[in-house]
């Protein structure tokens, strides 16, 4: 925020309807904050929960929190008031700050403040001078629990550093431009965006939760030039029927990512936004951004890649042992940079599980091409043990969104006595559309081989479930025939 000050002063900051403030005010509204929070007790290392939705108030408090020291736990705000309740006894935060409109968790805290029903503090306090410990963890983001119980990551204001600068690479900001948070804030994918947009003199706007008109309202209305959004998003902006009236030209760099995207979504999206660039991103919560697929790698068989990394990052394929394997060869992705997580808040079982030998342990199973660049086939979690042949879901995955009529997919593993596991999928087809389980399976051994083809397949009438990020939650569609039995890969 100094930077932004400093060099950019007057330039709009935040715009969100009316409320609109310059790089000035906005610095002399998060001083004011960050006085009431003193005030309150937060000290260095306290911790400060935010159940909100995208807005003004949020990254005000979170710059607040920035400025003190304090420890921010952004909460995923689609998660129930008992999955609320884990987060906050998990992190132990001092206060909470959240909307009414969202789940009210029953752990009671010291400090909570309801910010649509009364606002802070307004007494005149003083304002401690901006805490500068660039290894002091900066926020709790508990990741999206596709596999289970969300874990804290531990993100320093080092790290958040190190992905501005990534971002910096995927994105190229020009000075001036205008950043929507169309994705959740308290997503890894979005988060770094508050820091990135100041440190560039960009101004922030937000929906406060996604709609394709809403979106396509804030780019026309506020000439936005970058944002991040999950294919879910993209597939159904395609699909409004009265896209074309809107004006999305303004629109410069679209990145996405947290799931496959259907090829065919690639042309669709183009037309959409005319004068965009595609970066596809993969990361995780633990590491920011890793790989980027820059929009003239969007073409053919690397449509299918996720990238490479960018400079400063060592991403390599390991084997079980954590020894490295040559190009083409299958195994984990582990990555080492300033942008990696410095652990799991309060649990050092699986911080010492997931970092060994410098690099982060990423649970996705890929590999490297003689280009450089990485393909992700599955979560190490996800992966099919079938008859003792490997199955990788993302694979199935890839081949069955490549059918016309399909518009979701998700595969995993389910038990059989024979085989130990089968492949499953659940669909979700396209309006107007149809399709047989035989239709399917004939479609996927035009690809794959005859271990990898669905031997069930479930239509389903509703979206696949989801995280707050946008990731299918496979562990809600593969518990139920699981119960009392243990999965062959775990």
């Amino acid at each position: 925020m100094e930077r932004a000050v400093r060099y950019y002063a007057e330039r709009p900051a935040l715009c969100f309807g009316q409320h609109r403030l310059t790089f000035r005010e906005l610095h002399e509204q998060v001083k004011r904050v960050a006085a009431v929070l003193r005030h309150r007790g937060f000290e260095p290392g306290d911790r400060l929960a935010l159940l909100l939705p995208n807005g003004p108030d949020y990254i005000k408090f979170v710059y607040a929190c920035g400025w003190l020291g304090v420890i921010v736990v952004p909460i995923n705000t689609r998660l129930s008031a008992v999955e609320i309740d884990h987060v906050l006894e998990d992190a132990c935060p001092r206060g909470l700050v959240r909307h009414s409109g969202l789940p009210a968790p029953t752990t009671r805290l010291s400090w909570e403040l309801v910010i649509d029903q009364r606002s802070m503090d307004e007494g005149q306090y003083t304002c401690p001078g901006a805490c500068y410990e660039p290894e002091a963890i900066l926020a709790l983001i508990y990741t999206s629990g596709t596999t289970g119980r969300p874990k804290g990551v531990m993100v320093t204001h080092a790290n958040i550093l190190a992905n501005v600068h990534h971002f910096n690479y995927w994105m190229r900001y020009e000075e001036g431009g205008v950043f929507l948070h169309a994705a959740p804030m308290f997503h890894i994918a979005d988060f770094p965006a508050m820091f990135a947009a100041p440190a560039f003199g960009a101004c922030q706007t937000a929906l406060p939760s996604f709609s394709p008109a809403g979106f396509c309202e804030a780019v026309e209305n506020e000439r936005v030039n970058y944002t991040v959004l999950v294919p879910t998003m993209i597939n159904v902006l395609t699909q409004l029927p009265d896209v074309k009236k809107f004006d999305l030209s303004s629109v410069h760099v679209l990145a996405y990512g947290g799931s496959l995207m259907a090829p065919e979504l690639i042309p669709q999206t183009r037309d959409l936004l005319p004068n965009a660039k595609l970066v596809q991103i993969y990361g995780l919560s633990e590491t920011g951004f890793v790989t980027g697929l820059q929009d003239e790698d969007h073409v053919g068989a690397k449509l299918l890649s996720c990238g490479r990394p960018c400079p400063g990052i060592d991403l390599r394929v390991a084997d079980d042992s954590g020894k490295h394997v040559k190009s083409g060869q299958h195994g984990e992705l582990i990555v080492r940079g300033e942008n990696v997580m410095a652990g799991y808040w309060n649990n050092r079982d699986d911080t010492a599980t997931a970092l060994r030998n410098g690099f982060f342990r990423t649970g996705d199973i890929g590999y490297q091409d003689a280009d450089g660049y990485f393909y992700i086939l599955d979560r190490l979690k996800d992966m099919i043990v079938t008859g003792g042949e490997n199955v990788y879901c993302g694979e199935v995955e890839a081949v069955i969104l490549t059918h016309p009529a399909v518009r979701e997919s998700a595969v995993f593993g389910i038990p059989d006595p024979k085989w130990g596991e089968i492949v499953a999928a659940c669909i979700v087809l396209k309006p107007g559309m149809s399709m047989t389980a035989d239709e399917l399976m004939r479609h996927c051994r035009k690809s794959l081989a005859n271990y990898k083809i669905p031997r069930r397949v479930e239509f389903l009438e509703t979206d696949l479930p989801k995280s707050g990020s946008g990731k299918v939650l496979k562990r809600l569609l593969r518990e139920r025939f699981w119960p009392g039995k243990e999965r062959a890969v775990c």
